[in-house]
């Protein structure tokens, strides 16, 4: 070895032995390298079919899960959307498609915060309103670009341990647990539903009636849009469902809970419930986001 090979050889021993040194392990240090253990872990699944009787797909989802670790925080955040439109071929597929387009453009840059970590206190009330401007955004975007077209919408925001539900017409969000009955998260803003609501009709009336389809609330169709916005808190485990109605007015509640609690993943049993609609008829589009919420560990 030659007198430059060896001061190599020192240099590199020095370099190891002075800023990568050999410590103890100290318990004590390890926890504070650990982020907190609340983290939600979210599978996802989607799917979307025109359907056996319709020659056009005018459902749009969208569908985004992100978390933001770092030594300080641990952070999940999700964003999820159906949106079914209305008016025909022409307005309907655009009108679902600017639903989307203008609720996300809106409600994504105000997260941008969250989910970089720059705020330090999570807030519901500010999170409803990011929501609430998210509706308002996506109404005005069908009013002014497929006049006479309208959509339903139902969106899922999550954020640490707080689902916020914005909703208008007769998309639906579900909660499924293999332990409980399928629970409904929104009400159909639909004429019958109305209708059972005031005792008139029953459920099963509903289910055939002639007016199913008629709503009196979507986006697009009045000139002020009134959504629903509902608080609540992230389960800490089972299935968060959102879908048209082209599902659930097709598979009973209890059956799309059957073939999910069957199904290998979440995107299997959105594909599985795809294939069931169509079974049952298909009569209109369908789709669906299966969000399967992992127990914290």
């Amino acid at each position: 070895m030659s007198e430059q090979d060896e001061f190599k050889a020192e240099e590199v021993t020095s370099i190891q032995s002075s800023e990568l040194p050999t410590q103890p392990y100290d318990g004590s240090k390890m926890e504070s390298h650990i982020p907190p253990s609340n983290l939600h872990s979210f599978q996802i699944g989607t799917g979307s079919s025109v359907g056996r009787q319709r020659e056009h797909n005018e459902d749009a989802l969208f569908a985004m899960s992100t978390n933001l670790v770092t030594n300080r925080v641990a952070l999940p955040v999700g964003l999820f959307i159906v949106a079914d439109g209305m008016g025909g071929h022409a307005h309907g597929e655009k009108a679902s498609e600017l639903a989307i387009q203008g609720m996300v453009s809106s409600v994504l840059p105000e997260l941008a915060p969250y989910t970089l970590g720059l705020v330090s206190e999570i807030n519901e009330e500010n999170l409803r309103e990011i929501m609430e401007r998210g509706i308002h955004t996506a109404h005005d975007s069908i009013q002014e670009n497929a006049a006479g077209g309208g959509s339903t919408l139902t969106a899922l925001l999550l954020v640490d341990e707080i689902l916020i539900i914005a909703h208008i017409g007769d998309s639906r969000a579900y909660h499924f647990d293999g332990e409980y009955s399928p629970r409904i998260l929104t009400t159909d803003h639909s004429l019958v539903k109305r209708l059972e609501d005031l005792g008139q009709i029953t459920a099963d009336e509903a289910a055939i009636h002639p007016q199913r389809n008629v709503l009196y609330r979507a986006l697009g169709q009045v000139e002020h849009v009134d959504a629903e916005i509902i608080s609540t808190v992230v389960p800490s485990s089972g299935y968060l469902v959102v879908c048209s109605d082209g599902l659930w007015g097709e598979v009973p509640g209890e059956e799309i809970a059957r073939i999910i609690s069957k199904s290998s993943s979440p995107q299997q049993a959105s594909q599985a419930l795809l294939a069931a609609a169509n079974a049952a008829g298909g009569p209109d589009n369908i789709s669906v986001i299966i969000i399967k919420v992992l127990e914290n560990t």
